[in-house]
């Protein structure tokens, strides 16, 4: 299933908030995208209906196994292209903004001729 670009954030904001914390409401995401909580509901309840998450009866959202796939795929490629652009010289506040543009544009086949090629300069480097 093909998810949108607004999609993707909401999952791996969801991701990178239960890797910083026990439980995850709504209210959590509606603070780290500082987006309304009526449009984070209207998010979260398409992508319950889509099978990205789950939500308890204490309103704790869990991710399912492909919310969980798309999360970590999406924070792979921001983390990477972050790193890249940081390395170029990018200010942090610029590349965590230009990373979060590109990660979801990105063709898979370019992601990794990048990612192979940030393994090499690494090793280069460490060398």
């Amino acid at each position: 299933m093909a998810v949108s670009e607004a999609i993707e954030n909401y999952l791996e904001t969801i991701y990178i908030l239960s890797q910083q914390q026990n439980e995850v409401h709504a209210i959590d995401i509606c603070s780290y995208l500082s987006y309304s909580r009526p449009t984070v509901s209207i998010v979260l309840r398409q992508m319950r209906e889509h099978g990205l998450v789950t939500v308890n009866e204490e309103n704790h959202i869990f991710l399912t196994d492909e919310g969980l796939r798309i999360a970590t795929h999406m924070y792979e490629r921001h983390k990477l292209l972050t790193n890249m652009l940081l390395m170029l010289g990018v200010s942090k506040e610029t590349a965590m903004h230009d990373a979060c543009k590109i990660e979801h544009d990105l063709s898979d086949e370019t992601f990794e001729a990048i990612k192979r090629h940030m393994k090499a300069y690494d090793e280069k480097n460490r060398a």
